[in-house]
């Protein structure tokens, strides 16, 4: 009896230790990926906040204000203009790019003749940078050397020169098009991923149950696919709220001033004001935008685990 329990604690013991050894075996292959997060994400972040609570000028020495900063946006009429021009810029270019994606999608999914070639074209825009496809369509919106104008007049629409990027609706309407071009081909690979992922068993039974296209697509497709549009749908959403490039480069955050997002606010106060103390501390309220989108989109991700 006695040498049985000896045994027995001798075997925990041992367990014990191997269970120790394999999690420092485990710690050392993550060490790599905690440093360089420790590096260029926790210190960064916490660099920020420590800058957001100073009066930081570019020139002289920095001046501890506490929560001033913070308090100060809450009366900065400009910084809520591009929090809300943000917001509109987000729901109308997610709206559009999955009016555009899904579609794509839903076209590349079948065998059909050439489906590869169009896989490719319709993701081409993708590897096209963003800053490269900005200017390119800065020249097509050109007044007189560009395409859409002289289209515009050749098609007989309009008699006189127009300047789409000088005015707000125009301009608003161009960036939006030139981004849905191209975001769309991403977002439709990770659509395409997600109804691959089907299994064509389920597709086949509706079928011999009578279920036509839409009852197939509204009643299967779509509730299979939850996580999927989750994860685009948030993708999405993340981006757009970081936009920078193409109001920087297509329309230098005008016609007056009308298209400066939250990122082109901070820079603007960062780099051009040269208030490095107030763009940190709005840089450190956008992160927990960010942040509180990211728990919905794992609150979304769970909601889709949970049903299926």
């Amino acid at each position: 009896m006695a040498s049985t329990a000896f045994t027995t604690a001798s075997s925990v013991r041992t367990s014990r230790r191997l269970v120790s050894a394999a999690e420092w075996k485990g710690l050392l292959y993550i060490a790599p990926a905690i440093l360089l997060v420790g590096i260029f994400f926790v210190l960064p972040v916490l660099m920020t906040i420590w800058m957001s609570l100073h009066d930081w000028p570019l020139m002289g020495a920095p001046k501890w204000i506490g929560l001033d900063n913070y308090a100060r946006m809450l009366g900065d009429r400009r910084f809520m203009a591009a929090l809300g021009f943000t917001a509109r810029y987000t729901l109308v270019v997610t709206i559009a790019i999955f009016a555009v994606a899904f579609p794509l999608a839903l076209f590349v999914e079948r065998h059909r003749p050439f489906v590869s070639t169009y896989r490719t074209v319709f993701f081409l825009p993708v590897v096209v940078g963003l800053a490269t496809a900005s200017l390119l369509w800065v020249w097509l919106a050109n007044v007189d050397s560009g395409l859409f104008g002289p289209a515009l007049r050749a098609l007989g629409l309009t008699e006189r020169k127009l300047n789409l990027l000088a005015d707000f609706d125009t301009a608003f309407a161009v960036v939006i098009v030139m981004v849905v071009w191209k975001i769309a081909g991403f977002t439709m690979i990770i659509l395409l991923t997600g109804l691959q992922s089907i299994p064509g068993e389920l597709t086949e039974a509706a079928k011999i149950d009578g279920a036509n296209w839409w009852q197939r697509f509204r009643l299967l497709t779509l509730p299979l696919m939850r996580r999927t549009i989750a994860l685009a749908l948030m993708l999405s959403v993340t981006g757009s709220i970081l936009a920078f490039d193409q109001f920087y480069i297509m329309t230098s955050g005008g016609p007056q001033n009308r298209m400066i997002s939250v990122v082109y606010y901070i820079f603007n106060q960062s780099f051009v004001s040269f208030r490095l103390g107030y763009g940190s501390a709005l840089s450190i309220v956008l992160l927990l935008i960010l942040v509180a989108l990211s728990l919905v989109q794992l609150k979304l991700l769970r909601v889709g685990e949970d049903r299926s």
